[in-house]
């Protein structure tokens, strides 16, 4: 059974989310700031995380930035409407999606369900393909779920993975944001330019020598994203 962490500083948040992810068939752990949620993770099998983003202590954020150090499970972000810069702080420090207050049980799980979905697939407990990609000196074998640069292994949350592949699987081919956002998140891409961007940043940062001046993951104003075929 999947363990879900979920950390708010309102009690019946928590209580409410419980009742949601325990009807769906999850154990859930709960946690009222962001020391607390670290404390779990680092004790206990988490496989999702539910962060609010305003709590006392450790916010959301941080706590975001310090789970990373130590754990790929994937995060999603518990956010208000007046939130939105925190929103794309939040994934730029590692957060894999949000989901804004107030919102029904059934996206809640939806998205939950996605994630655990994708991180369980990477983390190896499904069937998977004997796939083994290389583009310039990015390597990746779907098999093993390892993706290494320049012979060196790179850590990616389960998202990254996931946009990398889809590039790497369509070397040249321009995707639009709002493609991406439906291929990956597999959600309606509301905002989707935003949430891209900020993982395409990242990913960057991870597999190019130099992030400002990408030699695999190229913008096209007004179009979208690709991956070079023979990288310079």
């Amino acid at each position: 059974m999947y363990k879900i962490l979920i950390c708010d500083d309102e009690k019946d948040i928590v209580s409410a989310l419980k009742i949601y992810l325990e009807n769906a068939g999850y154990e859930t752990r709960s946690a009222y700031n962001g020391r607390e949620a670290l404390a779990i993770i680092q004790n206990e099998e988490i496989h999702l995380a539910l962060l609010d983003i305003m709590m006392p202590e450790i916010d959301g954020l941080r706590a975001t930035e310090l789970i990373r150090e130590i754990s790929n499970l994937p995060i999603i972000l518990l956010t208000a409407k007046s939130e939105e810069t925190d929103k794309i702080l939040g994934l730029g420090t590692g957060a894999d999606d949000y989901i804004t207050k107030p919102f029904l049980p059934t996206e809640l799980v939806a998205r939950v369900r996605s994630q655990l979905r994708r991180y369980m697939e990477l983390g190896g407990n499904t069937v998977k393909r004997d796939d083994h990609i290389e583009i310039g000196t990015i390597t990746m074998d779907d098999t093993e779920k390892l993706v290494t640069v320049d012979g060196a292994p790179v850590s990616l949350t389960p998202t990254e993975y996931e946009i990398l592949k889809l590039f790497m699987q369509n070397p040249g081919i321009l995707f639009s944001p709002k493609e991406i956002y439906k291929r990956i998140w597999k959600d309606d891409p509301y905002g989707a330019e935003g949430t891209v961007a900020v993982h395409i940043r990242h990913l960057r940062e991870k597999i190019e020598l130099c992030p400002a001046e990408p030699r695999y993951l190229k913008a096209i104003w007004g179009q979208g994203y690709k991956i070079e075929k023979s990288p310079k």
